[in-house]
């Protein structure tokens, strides 16, 4: 049998670059999910649930995250995924701007259209999101993981606000023919930087595999197998009710801050803003803190995981609390604590998925399956915040049917909501002696990949 050689893990320049695919996908899904939102009920007053069906429609797309994860194990090559995802999703994002102004002449052939391409939108994301966080799992050193996943999820943030703030500008005055030409921009900068991101990334791949490597299995059951080790299926569960309980607040913040506390449009938009600041400091503070302190291990970014589920569910119960008192209560202190403790468990649950993807290990045939892990749980999460959203905006309804008062009602759904926090506990996979020291053996100790 001929030894596997290791890839080199990557440098901090081969993590910003990876980074920048990720800034990308951020990029060309806002376009989709909030501008496109805005033009439909806004410019051509179509009501606000076909968006909201659309977008939900592009979230049940990723239910195929898993077979794009086992196809790229299967073929040890995730870079031809990535860029293939990331042309579907610019396509689909062009195609859904193109399907929207169709929809201003032939409303039913416009949104024919724009199901299609959100379908593309979906289908992007997933192909090429899974496999560019299985790639940035097996090779990020385990200590720079959590920095790793600080990193990509701020450049995803970032990708999100300046096409948010670009695209704002750019389509002022608004017109059909501008709204394509933006979306054609949009699309070819993440292009562009998807390429850089992953440009001989896999040119160092393993010199050999072993000689009795088997034919891999079908994916039916590959995904048997990974749902058969109870670290995945418990983690499966961890990130459904974590994404569940984490997103089912975000349709209802700003209308909870107009209807309890009397906000105006503009004062609910700098209450969001609050929030996503609070979500950026928390996640700084947690790749800090497990780089400098955690050192890549399972056990602390497990414990990091469920104080942030109990600090959140705190500032939820808070905010139960507060709509019940009405004016007077700390509104933005409250948000901004949420935000922070939401930063912070999304950071270090994202750690730990990229070290449970990682430590594994391969399977019967040879071939790893770190991609099937990470498009299983991707797809509990799209499932998660589609439904969590979905969810929170009806029990706020109802809620508001049932009772007199909003303020209650409101407190109901955000008490139910953190109640549910505390119980997640993350699982972790202790390492075993052996693996330690075959990984450490086989790791190279000068070689750096950029």
């Amino acid at each position: 049998m001929r030894e596997t050689v290791r890839a080199p893990y990557l440098s901090w320049l081969g993590i910003f670059r990876l980074g920048c695919v990720q800034l990308a996908l951020g990029s060309v899904v806002v376009l989709t999910t909030s501008t496109l939102n805005r033009v439909m009920v806004v410019e051509l007053a179509l009501p606000a649930m076909l968006p909201g069906a659309l977008v939900a429609l592009h979230y049940a797309v990723q239910l195929s995250r898993p077979r794009w994860g086992y196809g790229a194990d299967r073929g040890g090559r995730r870079t031809p995924w990535i860029i293939g995802g990331m042309a579907l999703l610019a396509g689909g994002g062009l195609g859904a701007a193109g399907a929207t102004v169709l929809m201003g002449s032939m409303t039913g052939a416009g949104i024919a259209a724009a199901v299609i391409a959100f379908i593309a939108i979906g289908l992007g994301v997933g192909m090429s999101g899974t496999n560019l966080l299985a790639l940035l799992a097996t090779r990020t050193a385990p200590e720079r993981r959590p920095a790793a996943a600080t990193l990509a999820w701020l450049m995803m943030i970032a990708g999100i606000a300046v096409t948010a703030g670009v695209a704002g500008q750019l389509l002022d005055p608004f017109g059909p023919a501008r709204l394509i030409a933006v979306a054609a921009g949009i699309g070819a900068v993440a292009m562009t930087l998807a390429l850089f991101g992953t440009w001989g990334m896999e040119r160092e791949a393993p010199a050999s595999a072993p000689a009795e490597k088997r034919e891999p299995p079908a994916f039916m059951k590959a995904l048997r197998e990974v749902w058969a080790d109870g670290q995945a299926r418990r983690f499966t569960v961890f990130v459904f009710v974590s994404m569940l309980a984490y997103s089912a607040q975000d349709l209802i913040l700003e209308p909870f801050s107009g209807h309890v506390f009397g906000f105006t449009p503009g004062e609910s938009t700098a209450l969001a803003g609050t929030q996503h600041g609070g979500v950026f400091l928390g996640m700084l503070l947690t790749g800090a803190v497990a780089s400098v302190w955690g050192k890549g291990r399972p056990g602390f970014l497990r414990a990091w995981s469920t104080g942030g589920c109990i600090a959140s569910a705190g500032a939820l119960c808070l905010l139960a609390i507060g709509a019940v008192h009405g004016p007077g209560w700390p509104l933005s202190v409250n948000v901004f604590f949420l935000g922070v403790s939401n930063g912070a468990f999304a950071v270090a649950a994202i750690s730990a998925m990229m070290a449970l993807a990682a430590e594994g290990g391969p399977a019967a045939d040879g071939s790893g399956r770190e991609g099937t892990r990470i498009g299983l749980w991707g797809a509990a999460q799209a499932i998660g915040f589609g439904l969590g959203g979905f969810l929170g905006a009806m029990a706020a309804d109802v809620a508001r049917a049932v009772a007199s008062d909003p303020g209650p009602a409101y407190g109901a759904v955000f008490a139910a909501e953190g109640g549910a926090l505390p119980r997640l506990r993350p699982p972790c996979r202790p390492r075993r002696p052996q693996a330690r020291a075959s990984r450490a053996s086989a790791r190279p100790r000068s070689r750096r990949m950029t």
